[in-house]
């Protein structure tokens, strides 16, 4: 009992010591330019994740803002408050690589390969923009003798306004008289583009703003949730700032003043606290049984497997409900078969994700599931695995809180809102797939017992703003310790298969599509369930296509490795992974990678690589990639 008076009036004290600190908001601007010499943009634009509008997230260079629209990147080189349009420029990066040296067609690093798309967005180009490019026009018609070779280069010089696409050309003949030939188109269109172009959006066509002005008028901050696509938009509360005093008289009278009061009011708690200590463990001492007794049984399981001090913060129930509303449904980020998570917002200003379990699942099972989760992840520590921040075991429910990862799931990128315009590229799918390998070699490994995940799905592997990978939900995950019986059952099989990895006897449990078929036939898990799982995972990301789809006979494992036996691997491919393929390098690597997923799910799981050999792989296909570029 001792921990925890001393722990109540530290707490107190916290609390009393915050109320002088400002803290600010996480979506708030920030108090310094953090790209200097620019300054950041205003309203809808924003450098922080799951702040502002979605479509107007911001990064910092040494120069300029950043913006990107579609696979465009623009610095943004002029902006006015209050204005719905800005002055951008195309950066470089954002074209293909130089054309051979003794090729006829134009090559400019600063002049785009392709239109400027910026459809299925916000903005668009103005029409005096388009009304520009559409009088241009070359003095000279000899570049046609190279249109069969340089087609693009032939577009932009006879059609210049074919540069932005979605502007119509509406020039007529004295336009482009009045307006006077161009010796050199190329020319005249880099210097265009190097001076910056205005384009536009419009805030009456889109609900967000009229969401976010709503939100304002009650003194709230805009922010958004891509792991919603029904809910993308998000209110946050605001946090009251002091006001600040008017001279330094004033200020430091005031602090003073501040400064004896805490310092009374924490001389009062810790005699309260030292006399509550006194009179507790008396009565512990008096009534050690019937206190036992009345212990929450969840935390009596924790406290049994796990010493205090190494598990995480516990939190309460008040604590979790006010952060997320009373749970509010606008404030719902996911939904699952056995709870809701929902986003959380300390009084700190820290957001978090908290997981709240149903009360109709709130069984025994579910019990265990969640003092398991806990128990495991407060055991283990590695950049790709989700971080339990703390816990609320209370009658009226059981709550988890998680790091907040709010750029979706994996299944959203490839499945759900996230995947289309923005495809994930060929090398963003490999890396994804490598830190993946990396968590599931850590669980194995690195972790004694070792764990098993037990549901390694697109739908429990997060992905955080810099694109890195987070995998979570432990509620099903076992620790490979064995009995007597298993440990003599695991080492008769080792010696007949050198390969085979120790295993404990459970029920079958996961997700259709994913689940092990030899660990439901059999009962016994081990790690290759893991890997059979993470071969399906690997296949969804060359593929494209769902684990489980109910317009297909087949699951997807079963699809793909049909078409693997009988060479037409061809078939199952995501389509967009292979368009500019130059010299088959990515066509090369997608074959590595399916291979790889084919021994994964193979039916035995002693034909299956382990997550070190799997690692490894992975990283071999990555190094020869970056070698060939």
């Amino acid at each position: 009992m001792k921990p925890r008076i001393y722990a109540s009036a530290a707490y107190v004290i916290s609390r009393l010591l915050s109320a002088a600190v400002t803290v600010a908001h996480l979506c708030s601007p920030p108090t310094s330019p953090p790209c200097s010499p620019a300054s950041l943009p205003s309203y809808p634009f924003s450098s922080t994740p799951g702040c502002g509008h979605p479509s107007f997230q911001i990064k910092c260079s040494p120069q300029h803002w950043i913006l990107s629209i579609n696979t465009f990147s623009f610095a943004i080189t002029s902006h006015r408050p209050n204005s719905t349009s800005i002055l951008v420029t195309p950066l470089p990066t954002t074209t293909i690589p130089q054309k051979p040296p003794r090729s006829p067609c134009f090559s400019s690093p600063h002049l785009p390969s392709r239109p400027i798309n910026l459809s299925h967005s916000p903005f668009r180009f103005p029409n005096s923009l388009c009304s520009r490019l559409s009088v241009v026009r070359p003095c000279s018609r000899s570049f046609a003798e190279n249109c069969a070779v340089c087609r693009w280069d032939c577009q932009l010089v006879h059609n210049p306004v074919r540069l932005m696409r979605g502007c119509v050309d509406g020039r007529s003949r004295e336009d482009s008289e009045e307006q006077g030939c161009k010796e050199d188109v190329f020319d005249y269109l880099e210097s265009f583009l190097k001076a910056g172009f205005e384009i536009e959006w419009d805030e009456e066509g889109d609900s967000y703003f009229d969401n976010c002005r709503a939100c304002e008028r009650d003194n709230g901050v805009c922010g958004f949730n891509y792991s919603d696509p029904q809910k993308q938009f998000l209110c946050f509360q605001s946090i009251s700032r002091r006001p600040l005093l008017q001279n330094h008289k004033q200020k430091s009278s005031n602090l003073v003043v501040l400064l004896s009061t805490l310092f009374v009011c924490a001389c009062v708690l810790l005699v309260i606290a030292s006399v509550t200590l006194i009179w507790r463990c008396r009565a512990v001492n008096s009534s050690n049984k019937s206190l036992d007794q009345e212990e929450d049984p969840t935390m009596m399981f924790l406290y049994r497997h796990r010493s205090a001090n190494l598990l995480p913060p516990v939190f309460t129930f008040e604590e979790l409900e006010s952060s997320t509303n009373r749970f509010d449904p606008r404030r719902k980020i996911g939904d699952g078969g056995f709870g809701s998570v929902f986003l959380g917002q300390f009084r700190d200003g820290r957001v978090v994700a908290v997981k709240k379990l149903h009360a109709r699942t709130t069984t025994t099972t579910t019990t265990k599931s969640f003092c398991n989760e806990i128990l495991i992840l407060s055991s283990i520590d590695h950049p790709n695995l989700v971080k339990l921040h703390g816990y609320c075991s209370d009658p009226r429910g059981l709550l988890l809180v998680y790091d907040y990862v709010p750029n979706g799931s994996l299944a959203d990128h490839l499945h759900g809102s996230k995947g289309a315009p923005c495809l994930l590229q060929w090398r963003q799918r490999l890396e994804i797939a490598l830190q993946t390998a990396l968590a599931i070699d850590y669980l194995h490994f690195s972790v004694k017992p070792p764990v098993v995940h037990r549901d390694i799905t697109s739908s429990n592997i997060f992905i955080d703003s810099e694109m890195r990978i987070k995998l979570g939900d432990f509620g099903l995950s076992r620790l490979l310790i064995l009995s007597q019986s298993e440990s003599k059952l695991s080492s008769e099989s080792s010696s007949s298969c050198s390969s085979s990895s120790g295993f404990v006897w459970t029920g079958p449990q996961g997700t259709p599509g994913y689940l092990d078929p030899e660990y439901y036939r059999s009962f016994r898990l081990t790690e290759k369930s893991d890997v059979y799982s993470f071969g399906v995972v690997m296949f969804e990301l060359i593929t494209g296509l769902r684990a489980v789809d109910h317009v297909r006979r087949e699951a997807l494992g079963d699809l793909v490795v049909s078409r693997i036996q009988m060479g037409l691997l061809r078939q199952v491919v995501d389509p967009a992974l292979l368009v500019g393929d130059d010299g088959g390098k990515v066509s090369m690597a997608v074959d590595a990678v399916a291979e790889l997923a084919f021994r994964c799910v193979a039916a035995d799981k002693d034909d299956r690589p382990d997550a070190k050999e799997v690692v490894a792989e992975l990283q071999r296909i990555k190094s020869r990639i970056n070698n060939t570029v």
